[in-house]
């Protein structure tokens, strides 16, 4: 029997091991079988605070582990099955076991969607990013590409150019979903670019990203009747891409790049939670802060957290989830 599970091992999930166990609360977490969450994909890490030199994802997560570790916290890394919040002790279920807990804190975080093209996995860490806040002084005085049409890509746009010299905003689609005050913004700023009906369809480089290919739609049966170097000569001049052919309706391009910015959303790790509230975007729906629907079950993190999805909101989550559990525990005598 353990006074809480933990389900998630990222900065909110560790840090809340550290506040329970450090209460005296038998911990356990729920780590996965790739532990740590997304930070284990991010190379330099420079606005975690204590770390004036920045560090490695890797590097922190293991330190928050060992810290966890150092003051009681079981770890069991294996992947999250079911839970069954609708008696007390809670069960939870991983791998082919289950385990018994008076209370939960649920830090599964959430997922960025890729685009899926070739090239990109591989670069996550080098030259592909899903988050501007953090890599963004990366790219001072360099030429980067944002793939999304939300708000969060116009927000991405917008941080990125304060540092980059041009930020190109690529949409598959004609319209925005973004907010027409977030289109006022980006269409004000000097240094971004647009280009609609426009999807990347492969990342290019050897040890990080050098190029882009990309497809652009267009109905402009003249312009896809010119040969490439026509069509380069008269569009897209501005972004020193050149066209490599014409396919049906769209034209294929190559452009030089630095950077790749996907901002085309998250996906919260709540669909397991059948009998947890979520909102219209699968984030846990939170009561007075961290308090989800079910007495008892807390929410830390991305997996609630569609605003900032920053590690060090997380780890603060994270603390708040294990000192309001702390207090119900101790209520519950």
């Amino acid at each position: 029997m353990y006074d809480v599970i933990i389900l998630g091992s990222g900065p909110a999930g560790l840090t809340a091991a550290i506040y329970t166990t450090r209460a005296s609360l038998k911990t356990l977490v729920i780590a996965g079988g790739k532990w740590g969450g997304q930070l284990m994909l991010t190379t330099e890490v420079d606005n975690f605070p204590g770390f004036p030199e920045g560090i490695q994802g890797p590097d922190l997560m293991a330190n928050m582990r060992k810290q966890a570790e150092r003051f009681g916290a079981e770890f069991v890394d294996e992947n999250f099955k079911e839970a069954d919040f609708s008696k007390q002790p809670f069960i939870v279920a991983a791998a082919d076991k289950t385990y018994e807990g008076k209370s939960v804190i649920i830090a599964t975080g959430a997922d960025t969607k890729w685009l899926d093209v070739p090239g990109e996995r591989d670069k996550i860490g080098r030259g592909v990013s899903s988050c501007a806040p953090c890599d963004a002084p990366f790219f001072r005085n360099k030429k980067v590409i944002v793939a999304g049409g939300g708000d969060s890509a116009m927000e991405e746009a917008l941080v990125l150019s304060r540092f980059a010299e041009q930020v190109i905003l690529v949409h598959r689609r004609d319209q925005f979903r973004a907010s027409q005050i977030m289109q006022d913004k980006v269409k004000a700023n000097s240094k971004i670019h647009v280009l609609v009906n426009t999807q990347i369809t492969e990342i290019l480089g050897e040890q990080k990203v050098e190029k882009v290919r990309m497809t652009t739609t267009t109905s402009d049966k003249t312009l896809l009747a010119k040969t490439p170097e026509e069509i380069t000569k008269n569009f897209h001049e501005v972004l020193n891409a050149h066209a490599i052919g014409t396919k049906e309706d769209s034209i294929m391009w190559e452009m030089p790049i630095d950077g790749v910015f996907v901002a085309i959303g998250h996906i919260p790790n709540s669909s397991v939670f059948k009998e947890i509230d979520v909102d219209e975007k699968g984030f846990i729906k939170v009561q007075e802060h961290t308090k989800t629907n079910k007495e008892g079950v807390f929410v830390a993190g991305d997996v609630h957290d569609h605003e900032y999805m920053q590690a060090i909101t997380a780890a603060g989550f994270g603390c708040s989830a294990a000192l309001e559990t702390e207090r119900w525990l101790e209520e519950q005598k």
